[in-house]
């Protein structure tokens, strides 16, 4: 099976949100903005109290709540041993909705942002060995599990693409771990070889791949062979869904207070619910970031997201309310 997950990793191509934050998010300082690739910067981030920062694992990212009201999510690619400093990676879209404009030329040293989370949709699982595949900006959440694999002893390996060098950010960091990390300028050497760096398919191999749609289709036509759960994969946009279940309104019941909203063909659950003053901190609006992560407590819901596997489907126990719809006629959310 190929777990996927989308537009976490430091782009900018999703919808923006705006809206007062949720109090999953804690307010924290930037303490340091550094050039680290063409178009690409790293944050560090603080408390201003100098207080523990939440604990995180690799493959886990931030929603970055920024002075202009956007919310955008980053992977964390710093140390994860370190209590009180996160680090992100921001790659300037030229495409993109603002939210990487913004950070690259006015987020200062020294302003309060919002995180929300972290959240984690795309763990490290243990195994003997891995291969790590990146692609430009991709490589932000395979830093800290290249340096995970190393704490925990595995054999690992990390191949690693992009336009051309200089717009490769981290190349001085891997530049240690020697011909453990295999760098490709798709200027210099062309496209990555996929099935030359993965080999035969075996077992006991755990694969991640995070980088743009083609080399993702790319990394699951080259493990079509391999046995299931072996790839896993994060992605920069959401899948393409089929149409809805049901185009009937449908309702929506608050847990909380027992009141019920009416969700309309036309709007979605997010939207319903934010009418009537329910305030839930979301950032995509495509089903890829895992923000607006909602439980359900009564009904059957329309899974229209890019993160849960069918397992998590069939439980039918959380749904997605920025993209996820329902089933039956009325669903009970954890709200």
């Amino acid at each position: 099976m190929v777990h996927t997950l989308t537009g976490v990793v430091g782009t900018d191509r999703g919808p923006m949100s705006r809206g007062r934050p949720s109090a999953d998010v804690a307010s924290v300082r930037v303490t340091a903005k550094r050039l680290v690739a063409e178009d690409v910067l790293t944050l560090e981030l603080a408390s201003p109290s100098g207080l523990r920062l939440r604990d995180w694992a690799p493959g886990a990212h931030v929603d970055l709540v920024l002075p202009n009201g956007m919310t955008r999510q980053y992977s964390l690619c710093g140390d994860r041993w370190d209590p009180f400093t996160y680090r992100v990676g921001v790659l300037r879209e030229a495409n993109g909705r603002g939210g990487s404009a913004f950070v690259h030329d006015e987020l200062r040293v020294g302003d309060m942002v919002g995180v929300g989370g972290p959240r984690n949709n795309f763990a490290l699982v243990p195994s003997e060995q891995y291969l790590f595949v990146a692609g430009g900006i991709g490589i932000t959440p395979l830093l800290p599990m290249v340096r995970q694999a190393d704490v925990l002893g595995a054999d690992w390996r990390l191949l690693y693409g992009g336009r051309r060098r200089a717009s490769m950010a981290f190349l001085d960091e891997l530049a240690a771990d020697g011909d453990r990390v295999q760098v490709v300028p798709q200027d210099e050497c062309g496209l990555l070889d996929l099935r030359r760096f993965l080999g035969a398919p075996r077992p006991g191999v755990k694969i991640y791949s995070c980088g743009p749609a083609p080399l993702l289709a790319a990394m699951e036509a080259a493990c079509a062979g391999w046995p299931a759960h072996a790839l896993r994969t994060e992605r920069f946009v959401s899948e393409e869904t089929a149409a809805p279940v049901r185009r009937a309104p449908f309702g929506v019941e608050l847990a909380t207070t027992g009141a019920t909203v009416t969700v309309p063909p036309e709007k979605t659950v997010l939207e319903a619910v934010g009418e009537v003053g329910v305030e839930v901190l979301s950032s995509c609006r495509q089903g890829i970031c895992g923000t607006c992560e909602t439980g359900v407590l009564s009904g059957e819901p329309d899974h229209r997201d890019s993160l849960l596997d069918d397992h998590e489907r069939q439980a039918g126990d959380c749904m997605f309310i920025c993209v996820s719809r329902a089933r039956s006629d009325r669903l009970v959310l954890d709200l």
